[in-house]
């Protein structure tokens, strides 16, 4: 998957022409699908939580930590 600035969200081609979708906070609160939003599949997203675990702005004790870069794998 990569991430979209544009959309906010990480997204992986669907085979319709859209996008599987799914957003940095859906992550965090464990969510596991991205799905498109032009059809009705979907995909389960392989990740490490804890990288998503920690909010640098609202944890004190992260600031002066430079956070993972979070690299989901998508898996059809």
């Amino acid at each position: 998957m990569e991430w979209s600035e544009e959309l906010q969200a990480f997204t992986y081609p669907c085979p319709c022409g859209d996008l599987f979708q799914i957003t940095k906070e859906e992550l965090r609160l464990g969510e596991e699908i991205a799905r498109c939003p032009s059809c009705s599949l979907f995909i389960t997203v392989v990740y490490n939580p804890e990288d998503f675990a920690a909010d640098p702005i609202s944890d004190p004790n992260s600031r002066n930590k430079t956070p993972a870069q979070p690299s989901p794998v998508a898996v059809a």
